[in-house]
């Protein structure tokens, strides 16, 4: 199957399938969270995104910042000027 995902740097900003990246997160396990939309201030106590992430599969869909916290030291917000490299490309 073919990834068809269009990652592309636009004036120093990150866009994924023409979506512009809010935030995003890295993991010691090369998976990638990319929020492009908000979709709750308060879901449990923290945000909830709608975004890419790249794990054993690439897919649209939403996460929550709580879950990604849980996973201390091994998860990390991307600086917003480091956006724009990265993520994995084919």
């Amino acid at each position: 199957m073919v990834n068809m995902t269009k990652f592309e740097e636009r004036d120093g900003e990150l866009f994924i399938n023409g979506k512009k990246v809010l935030k995003g997160w890295e993991s010691f396990t090369g998976w990638y969270w990319f929020a492009t939309e908000k979709v709750e201030d308060d879901w449990n106590g923290s945000p909830l995104w709608y975004g890419f992430v790249q794990g054993h599969e690439c897919e649209w869909g939403d996460f929550s910042e709580a879950e990604l916290r849980q996973v201390r030291g091994r998860i990390w917000e991307i600086p917003q000027k480091a956006l724009v490299y990265s993520g994995r490309r084919d």
